[in-house]
């Protein structure tokens, strides 16, 4: 679980805490209780990056907890890419 501290001199401080999944969680510093902030400390010092960060995540977007995209937009885009292609080959000469 890796932790980066942030803090805004108009919000309360916060901490985004990602998960062993790689759900990135944002906690209220107050929240948060002392085995929790001994874990946080000790991850942190392991993987300091914030995973969406990295440079090679190029389309990472933070949703809330619960907010998951529908399985039926990864079919969709499956069936239209899948489509796109037959109809670009079948303009293709001497393909059978």
């Amino acid at each position: 679980m890796a932790t980066q501290h942030t803090s805004d001199s108009k919000a309360a401080p916060t901490k985004f805490v990602t998960t062993n999944t790689g759900r990135i969680l944002r906690v209220n510093v107050d929240e948060i209780d002392a085995a929790a902030k001994a874990a946080a400390a000790s991850a942190a010092t392991v993987h300091a990056v914030d995973p969406a960060r990295r440079a090679d995540v190029l389309f990472r977007v933070r949703r809330d907890e619960g907010h998951e995209v529908s399985a039926w937009w990864m079919i969709g885009a499956f069936l239209a890419t899948s489509g796109l292609v037959i109809l670009l080959l079948s303009g293709v000469p001497g393909v059978a």
